[in-house]
């Protein structure tokens, strides 16, 4: 062995199975053998995941760099039922553009394999197939780029390292009119604006939702203001006509709000930098001067443009006469909790609905519909947690939802949810308190707009606009309640030793200049399964006390770390923060592990 070679811990990595099969290899089936000699970098995600995307987005400049050495395998491993249909899992990779072969393991094999808890976690295994790095959540890829070269440097002088083309096969594109359509607006001429997000572009329907009139964008992915035929958007959402004419586009992976002028088609930046905001970032500001995260639907409502800013858990607003963005309500902490703004918690807010006295938006990882009031306070109308989904009608206290992308807001005061992951259409009435079902057999609906007596539906995965009338009568339709697929980690009762493990990259240290380098945040539901350990501190390790009277429950634990160059010579160290939310099902046993460990970044000795 070189003896400049880094020491690492080695595990052997164990193999790849999954009963979906595998994407984008052409029908090869592949196993670590098939692999050996290449760098492979697994990618464990589930595509509801707004975390799991942004990875996505971090890994194609390191998949480019390193296309002759770097494999990089999708591992799909689902949260919701949804999630584990095939289908589903072959739409996503489509939709978010997903160049690498993905691995379809509906039951979550290779994950426990893995010993994974988190999505999305990254393994990285060497040419001899063992497993040198973990690392949960993300903004690690600039720490495994580093390892990356390490590894090419050490196994070129072993000569263990095999350079060559990689194994992903293009799918062959389908002829339609849109591709995964993400949101919807009623332009005043009555046609529709659309934003055609897997071809990076907004595209003008007739009145018929069929014929195309104009398309604005280029159709690659870009971030470049311009007229309609040079402008560049990627994977463009929310859609928002203002009073002056205009339309505001949520331009998600650009992390970005625009401005499209309909009458010349000019596309401006209203908001955003084309970075993605991490914490300690500023959270409020000249509009073009602030960070975004994954703004995935926006609407006007009184006096401000409101944004679902998915990535971080968050509602912001854009005020249009300071030029301006601020954070209107949620801590950036991911989960269901009611109350005034600064304190509520979200989970991915991807859908908005204004009216005068409310507004709506669905929070589509707790599958819940939520409103916010003038006063700035939140409240949650349907919806359990993190963890609890299905398609049940009747009282809202325990009705449920599947992963919702849209809300619209309807004439007689109830609300439409574009309830995805079900594909179907709810309602709301707040009148009545109840929850039914106004349509099934949708594909992936993700947005709804009125027109007249119809309403007009998004359904994603069929590439299409469907009109629909909205009925007098509910549909009925059959109870479902699903829990998360992942099967609980059984633990002692009493005394629970956690460790968040983090190694900080080669070259770097943690970085305290400006306060404790670390954050560790943990509660549980029920709330009553900790006696003790709950709340916020800087340590990464704490005691935590388990009630023995709670059979089983989930763990919240919310771990931060800051690293920077460790190299005085360095006049401006580059610097990262890495970050990761985990929901740890726990049962309570007496034959349980005394110590929970979870990887931020690292290996567990």
């Amino acid at each position: 062995m070189n003896d400049a070679a880094p020491r690492r811990a080695r595990v052997r990595a164990p193999e790849l199975t999954g009963k979906g099969g595998w994407l984008n290899t052409g029908g090869h089936r592949y196993s670590l053998t098939d692999l050996r000699g290449r760098i492979v970098i697994l990618d464990f995600w589930t595509f509801c995941c707004i975390n799991c995307l942004h990875v996505l987005d971090e890994l194609r400049e390191l998949e480019e760099k390193h296309r002759d050495t770097v494999v990089v395998i999708g591992v799909h491993s689902p949260k919701f039922a949804h999630e584990a249909e095939h289908g589903a899992v072959a739409d996503a990779v489509e939709r978010y553009g997903v160049e690498h072969p993905v691995l379809d393991d509906p039951e979550l094999a290779t994950w426990k394999q893995y010993a994974v808890r988190a999505w999305p976690t990254l393994v990285v295994i060497d040419p001899e197939g063992y497993v040198v790095a973990q690392h949960a959540g993300e903004g690690h890829v600039h720490a495994i780029e580093r390892l990356v070269g390490e590894l090419e440097e050490e196994h070129t002088a072993k000569g263990t390292l095999r350079r060559g083309d990689g194994p992903y096969v293009a799918p062959e594109p389908e002829p339609t009119v849109l591709r995964f359509p993400g949101k919807a607006v009623l332009l005043p001429g009555g046609t529709f604006l659309v934003s055609d997000t897997t071809r990076h572009r907004l595209v003008e329907l007739a009145a018929d939702g069929e014929s195309v009139m104009r398309v604005f964008g280029a159709g690659t992915r870009g971030f470049a203001d311009g007229s309609a035929a040079t402008a560049t958007f990627s994977e463009p959402q929310g859609l928002a006509l203002l009073d002056d004419g205009s339309v505001v586009v949520a331009d998600t992976v650009n992390h970005a709000l625009r401005r499209l002028d309909l009458a010349t088609g000019e596309v401006t930046t209203l908001a955003g930098t084309g970075r993605q905001w991490w914490r300690g970032s500023p959270t409020s500001g000249p509009a073009r001067e602030v960070d975004l995260s994954s703004p995935w639907d926006v609407a006007w409502w009184r006096g401000r443009l409101w944004i679902a800013m998915a990535g971080v858990h968050q509602l912001w607003a854009y005020d249009p006469q300071e030029g301006t963005v601020c954070v209107m309500a949620g801590t950036t902490d991911e989960g269901l909790v009611d109350g005034p703004g600064e304190e509520a918690w979200f989970a991915q807010p991807s859908g908005l609905a204004a009216t005068p006295e409310r507004l709506w938006l669905a929070d589509s990882e707790t599958s819940a519909l939520r409103w916010v009031d003038p006063d700035g306070s939140v409240h949650t109308a349907v919806g359990q947690g993190l963890f609890d989904f299905g398609h049940r009608d009747g009282a809202a206290a325990q009705a449920l939802l599947q992963h919702p992308l849209g809300v619209t807001a309807l004439p007689d005061g109830s609300v439409a949810v574009s309830d995805t992951y079900n594909h179907a259409l709810r309602r709301y009435d707040p009148a009545t308190g109840e929850v039914t079902t106004l349509a099934t057999d949708l594909r992936e609906p993700s947005d709804a707009v009125l027109d007249g007596d119809d309403i007009v539906v998004v359904e994603s995965a069929r590439h299409r606009l469907t009109r629909l009338r909205l009925p007098e009568e509910a549909v009925k339709v059959p109870d479902v309640a699903h829990r998360t697929r992942r099967e609980p980690t059984e633990v002692a009762p009493g005394r629970l030793r956690l460790d968040v493990v983090f190694q900080a990259p080669a070259g770097q240290k943690l970085d305290d200049r400006y306060g404790p380098a670390t954050r560790l945040l943990v509660s549980s539901t029920p709330p009553e399964l900790l006696r003790e350990g709950e709340g916020a501190g800087t340590e990464l390790s704490r005691a935590l006390d388990l009630d023995p009277s709670v059979p089983e429950g989930v763990l919240h634990v919310s771990a931060m770390a800051a690293s920077c160059d460790d190299d005085p010579a360095i006049e401006f160290p580059a610097c990262h923060v890495h970050q990761q939310d985990w929901g740890v099902p726990v049962r309570l046993a007496g034959t349980g592990t005394g110590r929970l460990s979870l990887v931020l970044a690292g290996t567990d000795a």
